[in-house]
């Protein structure tokens, strides 16, 4: 049976997506997305799934950063997942859900229920904690106060928790984007899950600044019709001002277009490496 690890504690929406796209596989939660990471990278897990990026709050930038500056694997596979937010309180405390005094959850859930707190909990001190699920787990535990977690409805469920307010987020369009790293590509299950095409995403590093670099970078794309669903520049560190780019590309590595692109940065002086050509899936 193939080990996957993910972002943990049990029923992170990390979890969720696991869950949904490969059911019958060993889950390996982990409490860290280096950990995640490092599992695939000392052959403890087969592979991994961690978050990319949110429609709302944008990139998960330790992702981008451990993949480039630590460990390379390659991104096998994206998984597109909604993000449904709701607010739980511990059974006992359910008929009091109005007079909780903290909230508890990740940071980016917290922002992406922003409208709903400030309307209904104004006042109301909200605590990051490292995953929606460990916010979830801490409730169950501490039955003394009156505490709510802001989760997804499998976290409810696995902490035995009373959903008072569902679907609290601001946006119904929320959705998050995972990858899938391995070092060897995977057949996706036949599931519920709906392939959406093929991506490529590629780091660039630019030659010395000048004007015009990245415009430059961007013509060898555009001429050749290569579409870019995204470009995102994250620091190097090691000095300021000095930047890689990440760009996804909405095909599958070809024997033409993407090499000859490729080929003509790096003539104009650029650095270009592979992340992954990769199916991308999506469920409801």
């Amino acid at each position: 049976m193939k080990k996957i690890a993910f972002l943990g504690p049990t029923a992170t929406f990390t979890d969720l997506a696991v869950t949904t796209v490969f059911p019958e596989w060993h889950k390996q939660p982990m409490l860290t997305i280096p950990e995640c990471l490092d599992a695939v990278y000392n052959d403890e897990s087969d592979y991994a799934v961690v978050p990319l990026e949110n429609a709302i709050e944008g990139s998960v930038n330790i992702t981008l950063d451990y993949l480039i500056h630590e460990i390379q694997l390659p991104i096998i596979g994206e998984i597109i997942a909604p993000i449904r937010q709701h607010l739980m309180v511990h059974p006992k405390h359910v008929n009091r859900w109005r007079e909780v005094k903290g909230i508890y959850s990740h940071s980016h859930a917290l922002a992406q229920c922003h409208k709903f707190l400030h309307r209904e909990f104004k006042g109301i001190p909200c605590e990051n904690v490292t995953s929606t699920a460990a916010a979830a787990k801490m409730i169950k535990e501490t039955s003394d106060q009156v505490l709510a977690a802001i989760a997804n409805e499998l976290a409810a469920k696995e902490y035995g928790l009373d959903i008072v307010k569902d679907n609290i987020h601001d946006y119904d369009h929320n959705h998050t984007r995972f990858i899938v790293v391995g070092k060897e590509n995977l057949q996706f299950p036949k599931n519920d899950s709906v392939f959406r095409g093929m991506k490529t995403s590629l780091m660039i590093v630019l030659p010395d600044d000048h004007a015009g670099a990245l415009h430059q970078v961007l013509s060898a794309f555009s001429w050749r019709k290569l579409n870019l669903s995204k470009i995102e520049s994250r620091p190097m560190k090691t000095g300021l001002g000095n930047y890689f780019f990440i760009v996804d590309l909405e095909q599958e590595m070809d024997d033409v277009l993407i090499p000859g692109a490729i080929q003509e940065l790096e003539a104009l002086g650029s650095k270009v490496s592979l992340l992954g050509s990769y199916p991308s899936y999506s469920f409801n």
